[in-house]
């Protein structure tokens, strides 16, 4: 592509501002680590977004839509293409109540904490799982985030989504097909705008401490105080991947600044200036020796960008 003209046609539609060149990837990771992006763009409501992603296949551009960046390992050399962030579609209200239920919507970029608090703040139950989860409703949604027993198919509704062909669909939760760490938006490479949720009244002190006591054990059982991309693997069907690499002695295993995680051997984790290679090594060294030792193939959940 032509770095020039795509960026002039970016700032004419985002404005100036949200629109830069030669993005270090590494400020918009939880991971810490990736070089730039070719071209980064915010765009600040749900319509640029679209015209944005409209004139980058005009343009026949490879592009990367970004929430949190909490799932992701990007290579040491960046990414050549444009990297689309949803950070500034914030929007997220109490939509509606039906019955003994309450409606909330949430466009992509809200961060599933917010979306969390709102509930929480309104006596709404149902949310509280996904309080401590580091990303956005769009990334939520897309994969189907889950923790404490909770996911997010037990509350969406729909949610609004962009087609292949540049049209905007509402899609049902059925529709969506969620399921473990997965979903059509994955499968067809749709991009998901907003999303509506269905929330129950409950005991607002009831749910304050739900959510306080998922809070503190995250804290106890995850390397929080480090740089990481959340789970590096998916649950292995009839296993715990962090128990099977913990058993194939590797709790601790560390190349350079990124080691398996002492306290939760399921996190690979960024000590401070850990790079993708380093990542890499890490990860393929431990998926190795749990296939050796168990016959099991660890999954990685962690989505790559710039490297295969």
């Amino acid at each position: 592509m032509v770095v020039s003209e795509i960026v002039k046609k970016l700032i004419d539609i985002n404005g100036e501002k949200q629109v830069a060149e030669s993005e270090p990837m590494s400020r918009h990771t939880t991971f810490r680590i990736g070089g730039p992006a070719k071209v980064f763009v915010s765009p600040n409501n749900i319509e640029k977004i679209i015209k944005t992603i409209e004139l980058l296949k005009n343009e026949k551009c490879d592009y990367f839509i970004l929430g949190n960046g909490s799932n992701l390992l990007v290579a040491d050399e960046g990414y050549d293409g444009v990297v689309v962030s949803t950070e500034n579609l914030k929007n997220l209200n109490i939509e509606r109540e039906d019955g003994d239920e309450t409606y909330i919507y949430a466009e992509a970029g809200v961060m599933l904490s917010r979306a969390a608090v709102l509930a929480s703040e309104s006596s709404l139950t149902g949310f509280e799982f996904a309080g401590g989860i580091p990303g956005t409703v769009g990334g939520a949604v897309s994969m189907n985030a889950g923790a404490y027993g909770g996911e997010i198919k037990d509350i969406i509704v729909s949610a609004d989504v962009l087609m292949s062909d540049g049209t905007v669909v509402k899609l049902t939760r059925d529709e969506l097909e969620l399921s473990y760490r997965s979903s059509i938006i994955q499968k067809e490479k749709m991009i998901v705008l907003s999303a509506e949720f269905a929330l129950k009244k409950g005991n607002k002190s009831e749910i304050l401490d739900k959510m306080k006591d998922f809070s503190q054990r995250r804290r106890d059982k995850q390397p929080l105080e480090y740089a990481s991309a959340g789970s590096t693997f998916k649950r292995p069907e009839g296993y715990f991947a962090g128990k099977l690499i913990d058993d194939a002695g590797l709790r601790g295993y560390r190349v350079g600044n990124v080691m398996v995680s002492e306290k939760h051997c399921g996190f690979v984790v960024n000590m401070g200036g850990g790079t993708c290679e380093e990542a890499k090594a890490v990860i393929s060294h431990v998926r190795e020796e749990v296939d050796k030792q168990f016959g099991v193939t660890l999954e990685m959940e962690v989505r790559k960008l710039g490297w295969n």
